[in-house]
């Protein structure tokens, strides 16, 4: 650590972490190193008196979402010893920090079903979650929430772990930089579309939160782009792994059935809608 100075020591490993990687990612060496029960934070020696200025504000409101992002963006992984206070509580911590209300309902709902149905129901469940057999005013007008019900139902553990996680981490950012009526907002529209489009071209037996996923992935990209100020981005990496199981998905290459039109056009809705909601808001 020879062009590396002390910056300040805390008790807190993941907050040690997380203000490292957010220190690294605008451009400020630093790593973090633990000495007794405690965890030193070094810096680049040149920059300690920045950082003091930057620790100040970030220890007064730490879950910040560009310190969540940074944490996120960076790749690393914590080699964290087995004496490391309270793992279990500080991941429950961050999960929770993370996400808001209506990201851990969704999130809640998809696991219930999923469990529902490990546990036998999975019949019944789908009967009351699977699209329309044929989209009519009355079918509808019976069960208007049949639009959304396939989002919840997911047919593997890959599939649900895959969804989920996506769905906490980027409906989570949402939810926490544009506000719940935002993520509610973008939930529905990416659901119903995704939907339609499956339905149109497969029928009604498909279901899965990935439509969503992929809007949220679109939204967050051109939010990102056409409004970096608001600090809501997806790293480059992330995007072209998603686009590629997109196309993956479309040249049949995979040993799982995809519902290719829902990703696609929950991923196109995600991007309109950020264009439309970034063009509404410069109006106002």
């Amino acid at each position: 650590m020879d062009d590396l100075s002390p910056l300040v020591k805390v008790s807190q490993h993941n907050i040690a972490l997380l203000f490292a990687h957010y220190l690294t990612s605008i451009k400020i060496h630093a790593k973090v190193e633990q000495e007794d029960s405690e965890y030193v934070i070094y810096c680049q020696s040149s920059e300690l008196d920045q950082a003091k200025n930057i620790f100040a504000e970030f220890i007064a409101d730490p879950y910040q979402e560009k310190y969540q992002q940074a944490a996120w963006s960076s790749g690393e992984v914590a080699n964290v010893n087995d004496n490391s206070p309270s793992l279990i509580a500080s991941f429950k911590e961050q999960f929770i920090a993370h996400a808001g209300w209506v990201t851990l309902t969704i999130f809640a709902l998809c696991w219930v079903v999923f469990i529902a149905s490990l546990l036998g129901l999975a019949r019944p469940a789908f009967q009351l979650l699977h699209f329309y057999p044929e989209l009519t005013m009355d079918a509808f007008l019976e069960s208007p929430l049949r639009l959304l019900g396939p989002a919840l139902f997911h047919f593997s553990w890959l599939h649900i772990v895959f969804n989920t996680m996506w769905w906490w981490q980027l409906g989570g950012s949402v939810e926490r930089v544009l506000g719940k009526g935002a993520l509610i907002n973008l939930f529905l529209v990416t659901a119903i579309f995704s939907n339609l489009g499956q339905f149109i071209v497969t029928g009604p037996n498909f279901g899965g939160l990935s439509g969503v996923v992929y809007g949220l992935v679109g939204y967050v990209w051109w939010y990102g782009w056409l409004s970096p100020e608001k600090g809501l981005t997806i790293s480059k990496p992330i995007i072209g792994f998603l686009l590629f199981w997109l196309v993956l998905g479309y040249v049949d290459v995979l040993p799982v059935n995809m519902a290719n039109t829902a990703h696609l056009l929950g991923l196109v809705s995600g991007c309109l809608l950020a264009a439309i909601n970034i063009l509404l808001m410069k109006r106002r």
